[in-house]
């Protein structure tokens, strides 16, 4: 039984799961233009985990994200144009241009930040927990990373620590079939990735991540865990990406209709809709104004990327260094 959430929750979880569709989408196709530089790695298929687990928190808890991170930038409250700037390379980006796509951060948000490293996110969350444990606020960190990280040292390490010194880190692992360009299947010895994180000692939850209301209850539980003082907890939750490893991806490892499939079958924008709708504590009309609303946003921060200057080159190496005299 789903957990009963609020008519202005369920819209505002949809205005995210739409916010962060329609800003890779359009990223999709800008990229295409050349204007933007570096890898980028898009999220589109996956919204229901970020907006599903960050639903829950606030500005003091903290996440880690991924080299996939801009779905949960904007779930966690990133600013959306300023994210679309720094994508852009520009002065007006949240990073003031210098991180670009993999880079995003907003401590002010709670957003510690994307990161290029596969399994990179583990040891920070931990150090996050840690903190969040001695101010005693009952706050949390959580780590967000895929099946290609599972296979880290790191990030053993860091489950392993967090379990030793009972810290409210919580791990979200979201399985897409893909460990770069391989397959779960093959590259995941095993296979049952929770069986790993419960051999840390880590209570465990598994979900459908393509289903909002499933990745926010399954959440709801970890929280409740996690904050009460039971130490690190995790959650897998198998889901899809819509797009490549990278954009440029030709995808020849995927099936030839796989992501058409997938599209149809597992959207989870689609389930969000099917689930809602016939209760009608949401209506097709409020969602076509939010559909409206966000696309008008994405217009206004392409445009306004676009537009903005790039960071001066005389500012390139400021904020790089931290200076201790």
């Amino acid at each position: 039984m789903s957990l009963q959430q609020s008519r202005d929750q369920l819209l505002g979880a949809y205005r995210q799961m739409k916010t962060i569709r329609e800003f890779e989408e359009r990223l999709h196709k800008e990229i295409m233009t050349g204007e933007i530089a570096g890898f980028t790695h898009l999220y589109s298929g996956q919204e229901a985990v970020a907006v599903g687990v960050c639903q829950h928190l606030d500005t003091e808890d903290l996440i880690v994200s991924t080299h996939r991170g801009h779905g949960h930038c904007i779930a966690k409250g990133c600013n959306v144009k300023g994210m679309m700037a720094e994508i852009y390379g520009r002065s007006t980006g949240l990073g003031k241009g210098k991180g670009g796509s993999m880079h995003i951060a907003d401590f002010d948000k709670g957003m510690l930040g994307a990161n290029g490293i596969v399994g990179a996110g583990g040891p920070l969350a931990v150090g996050a927990a840690l903190s969040a444990k001695l101010d005693g606020k009952g706050k949390v960190g959580i780590c967000f990373s895929g099946e290609g990280s599972i296979n880290q040292g790191a990030v053993f390490e860091a489950m392993n620590m967090a379990k030793v010194i009972n810290a409210p880190a919580i791990f979200i692992i979201e399985i897409n079939g893909y460990s770069e360009h391989t397959g779960a299947s093959y590259s995941v010895g095993g296979v049952d990735i929770a069986k790993r994180t419960e051999g840390f000692g880590l209570k465990t939850i598994e979900a459908d991540g393509c289903d909002y209301h499933a990745v926010y209850d399954a959440m709801a539980e970890l929280l409740d865990y996690s904050r009460s003082g039971n130490g690190p907890s995790a959650a897998v939750f198998n889901t899809t990406r819509f797009f490549g490893h990278y954009e440029g991806d030709p995808q020849n490892y995927r099936e030839k209709n796989e992501v058409k499939d997938h599209r149809s079958t597992r959207d989870c924008l689609k389930k969000f809709c099917k689930d809602n709708l016939p209760s009608g504590i949401v209506t097709q009309s409020e969602l076509d104004e939010i559909d409206a609303s966000v696309m008008g946003l994405i217009d206004e921060a392409v445009t306004e990327a676009r537009n903005a200057p790039p960071t001066p080159m005389e500012e390139m190496e400021a904020d790089v260094y931290i200076s201790y005299e």
